[in-house]
């Protein structure tokens, strides 16, 4: 790793979804382009990765690999659901909770908060809203991070940091008020570093992003451009 400052505290989080470009056989080069600009840049990356995948993955990069979901079930019955401690015995470090694609009600999202927290994993809980991420704050057991990201706006070419600053300022308020322990992430619509330097100045601890990487024609230089924003 070169010799420079200690890492940054602030993240950059990337999910691989379910794109053609990084999952199967795509997968595994792009956890490795991130891992390569991790090092390079000497920021924090953090990976989040069809949960299928979790075993081919993790073991072969150094940086966190966290799953897409994970349920509140325990071991026993439960056909196909997602247990915390499977995704963990196979890497993650961490898991998403109630992303805009995989909503969850409240009381489901506390417990499967609950459960990733007992098995010892890291929780980023989504947010449409100021409103749900200071309902998730004051849930009995809290996050890591939460990400807010207005649905209308993820996967668009409008960043949340341009068109609703204000939405980020008052989240990080808000929860700072509450549990000043969770991290504010700011996703939806993430694609540059002007985007990820303006999140980061408004208060926000890191970004969650996509399409700005997994869909870029140079993916290894579209990590190194938000990770640079850091």
């Amino acid at each position: 790793m070169p010799d420079k400052e200690k890492q940054s505290e602030n993240i950059l989080l990337i999910n691989f979804k379910n794109y053609e470009e990084s999952t199967c056989q795509n997968a595994l080069p792009l956890a490795q382009l991130a891992e390569a600009v991790a090092r390079e840049e000497n920021r924090r990356i953090v990976i989040v990765v069809n949960n299928v995948e979790l075993a081919l993955i993790a073991p072969k990069v150094s940086i966190p690999v966290f799953a897409q979901h994970s349920d509140q079930d325990v071991f026993g019955k439960g056909t196909g659901k997602i247990l915390p401690e499977v995704i963990k015995y196979n890497g993650a470090k961490g898991t998403v909770l109630n992303h805009a694609e995989f909503k969850l009600t409240d009381e489901v999202l506390e417990k499967s908060i609950g459960r990733a927290k007992q098995a010892g994993l890291e929780v980023l809980a989504c947010a449409e809203n100021a409103a749900r991420a200071e309902l998730i704050a004051n849930m009995s057991t809290k996050p890591d991070m939460i990400a807010i990201e207005p649905p209308e706006l993820i996967g668009g070419d409008i960043s949340i940091s341009t068109v609703d600053p204000g939405i980020i300022t008052e989240t990080v308020s808000k929860i700072k008020m509450i549990a000043p322990g969770i991290r504010v992430i700011c996703g939806a619509g993430i694609k540059t570093r002007q985007d990820v330097e303006t999140a980061v100045k408004l208060g926000a601890s890191g970004v969650f992003v996509a399409s700005g990487v997994v869909k870029a024609k140079d993916k290894e230089k579209a990590i190194a451009e938000l990770a640079k924003g850091l």
